[in-house]
């Protein structure tokens, strides 16, 4: 999974309700992994005391990257390219007001708060939540992996399909992150998964994920890329950016076991034809890629 150090070392929205925690504990029909829309700039965050009754679709049609009741009260998260004045206006209200929106997986994810949702057989939900015994619970952190970036959903969705085929036995994450991706994969009957990732205080982070979901057992985290571990796995997924991919590819191919599957993202859709060449050059069997708002999964399995 992406994270600040892999972003500085090798680096790379969503809208919706509710701040009623017994409403979110209830866990309806939870909404599917949704396409993102990305800022162009720094959104920011506006309160609006009374709004009118189609405040709602009104921010909607001005582009809120997130909005949520609070109360009788209103908040949403709005584009940079669109000012507090031209919100005020739009609601026809005599003003907002304006604080700093909060960013999460790396600049990349715009929520006023996370929310349960799904990714096909896997329910993400936030830590505080009451949730069913098999939902994954994250805390709310400066990692990335909260579930809602497009190249955390492709590789869950990656995941699940290699598992339905034929559970392996182990997999290896680069770059952890948040642990989302191993995490996800010990609940979807993975026995055993190892995490790998170049910051301390991220693996801190998986870490207390995998205690939060009773999987510390089953659950390694090492400190470092995947040249600090020997070894192969017969699943092997890394969710970082293009140039890191390439950087590691030959480390990465000797990583992955006979017959053994290789998931990778964070890939910008222009980029994947180069990816999918270098790995191709070392020997991997391109399977299939699929882009979603922009990036995109490649998957491969070995030819040995």
């Amino acid at each position: 999974m992406l994270t600040a150090a892999f972003v500085a070392q090798y680096r790379p929205m969503w809208a919706s309700n509710s701040d009623d925690k017994s409403a979110r504990s209830k866990l309806p029909d939870l909404p599917i992994a949704p396409v993102l829309r990305y800022p162009a700039s720094m959104p920011y965050r506006v309160d609006i005391t009374v709004p009118p009754d189609d405040a709602f679709d009104r921010l909607v049609q001005l582009g809120a990257l997130d909005i949520e009741p609070i109360g009788e009260d209103l908040a949403a998260i709005i584009p940079d390219d669109v000012t507090p004045d031209a919100v005020a206006h739009a609601l026809n209200v005599t003003e907002v007001n304006v604080s700093p929106a909060v960013a999460r997986d790396s600049g990349s994810v715009w929520l006023l708060q996370l929310r349960p949702f799904r990714i096909g057989g896997i329910v993400i939900v936030p830590a505080d939540v009451a949730t069913p015994p098999d939902a994954l619970r994250l805390t709310d952190s400066t990692a990335f992996g909260t579930g809602h970036h497009p190249t955390t959903v492709l590789c869950i969705e990656a995941i699940e399909e290699v598992v339905t085929t034929a559970v392996p036995d182990s997999m290896l994450d680069v770059g952890t992150g948040s642990g989302v991706l191993a995490l996800a994969a010990l609940k979807l009957g993975v026995p055993r998964a190892v995490g790998l990732d170049i910051a301390s205080d991220v693996l801190k982070i998986a870490g207390e994920n995998g205690r939060l979901n009773n999987l510390s057992d089953r659950l390694q985290l090492i400190l470092g890329g995947p040249e600090v571990v020997s070894g192969v796995w017969p699943l092997v997924v890394a969710n970082v950016l293009a140039a890191p991919l390439i950087d590691m590819a030959p480390i990465l191919v000797r990583r992955v076991g006979n017959g053994g599957c290789l998931i990778l993202s964070g890939i910008p859709s222009s980029l994947e034809s180069e990816v999918r060449r270098t790995y191709e050059r070392l020997g991997m069997r391109h399977v299939r890629s699929e882009v979603r708002a922009g990036w995109t999964v490649v998957v491969f399995q070995t030819s040995w």
